[in-house]
């Protein structure tokens, strides 16, 4: 991976699909894979599911081939992507031995991928993080043995909160690293609820981020560790916007002091993605998490992404110090001391 220079466009958010290590997993293991196709389909509904298969068809090209990738890249004027696991290939479900198996899978073939263009294409690699003593090794295999910026977590898996005491030793190592943690949901915990109108994603999400971050923020892992890098995909979800509620919880509960300081503290200590799709909700994300803390994404090449992000931050109204650090500067001094393989 070459240095990120001065005035590059970085988008920190995009996606690569692996169909192949997707179709070894299903011959391994063809019953979990049905029943977590199931599960998917009781919480995004039929209608929904056949509509992204349909929009996943059409980016397919996007998701795979560097070729394509890279004309889009120049298409949204973008110079740099960080490439993560589309979140499909988490399996928190997968038992030890599989879940060994697919993370190192998925950390080469990401490796292999951003190798191809490696003056442009930054590669996160992926955990079992239903398995917490087996996060380190996976993340020092990514980072380590396949020269990657850090790694793509979910919001939960199974029934490992991020707030898990078993999971200190991968924070620990991630801040000795100071490799990348890019938060990005995989599903929604309310399951049936949010099985129409698209509420899987627009609903679920946001809600997501939130309450793997709120986990994060009360259980006092950002004191304990606070040297981590810890990148949020949606702009955090709902939490930047009602992170007063959580103030006041912190003020007046006992049971949520687990943290030293105020919840709102912590926003200025994580970084946050620009897929927000409202001009005001990037100010106001700006406001309260600062604008070195405010890092260009797209959720390329999926339909709830930003078409234009670079476009949608230069018409936020902000400041241009501001802009310039969001499109590129803030991301590139991410990268510039973490630990190299």
């Amino acid at each position: 991976m070459s240095t990120p220079t001065q005035g590059e466009v970085t988008d920190v958010h995009a996606h690569l699909l692996m169909p192949g290590l997707h179709a070894e997993v299903e011959r391994r293991v063809p019953e979990e894979v049905q029943a977590a196709a199931d599960l998917e389909l009781r919480r995004n509904g039929l209608a929904s599911l056949q509509a992204s298969g349909r929009m996943i068809g059409e980016r397919f090209p996007r998701l795979t081939d560097v070729r394509a990738r890279l004309e889009a890249m120049d298409a949204q004027g973008v110079d740099r992507q960080w490439v993560s696991p589309s979140p499909n290939h988490f399996y928190p479900w997968a038992n030890e031995g599989l879940a060994t198996w697919a993370s190192g899978e998925a950390n080469r073939l990401i490796a292999e991928h951003v190798a191809q263009a490696p003056d442009r294409l930054v590669g996160l690699g992926v955990v079992p993080l239903q398995h917490p003593h087996l996060v380190v090794d996976a993340l020092d295999d990514a980072v380590l043995g396949r020269g990657l910026a850090g790694v793509e977590i979910s919001s939960f898996a199974g029934e490992v909160e991020l707030s898990d005491e078993r999971l200190e030793p991968f924070w620990a190592r991630a801040a000795e690293l100071r490799a990348v943690v890019f938060l990005h949901p995989f599903g929604c915990s309310l399951d049936e609820r949010l099985d129409r109108f698209y509420l899987s994603n627009t609903v679920g999400q946001p809600t997501e981020n939130a309450v793997a971050l709120s986990h994060l923020i009360f259980a006092g892992v950002l004191d304990r560790h606070p040297g981590l890098r810890l990148v949020a995909a949606h702009g955090g979800g709902y939490l930047p916007t009602a992170i007063g509620r959580s103030d006041r919880a912190w003020k007046v509960r006992p049971e949520a002091r687990g943290c030293a300081h105020a919840p709102s503290t912590y926003l200025t200590r994580i970084w946050f993605d620009t897929v927000v799709h409202d001009e005001r909700a990037l100010r106001w994300l700006v406001e309260v998490a600062g604008a070195d803390r405010v890092l260009l994404g797209s959720d390329f090449p999926f339909d709830m992404g930003l078409d234009d992000p670079v476009a949608f931050v230069r018409g936020a109204g902000l400041a241009e110090s501001h802009v310039t650090g969001i499109l590129g500067a803030n991301a590139a001094e991410l990268l510039r001391t973490r630990v190299h393989a």
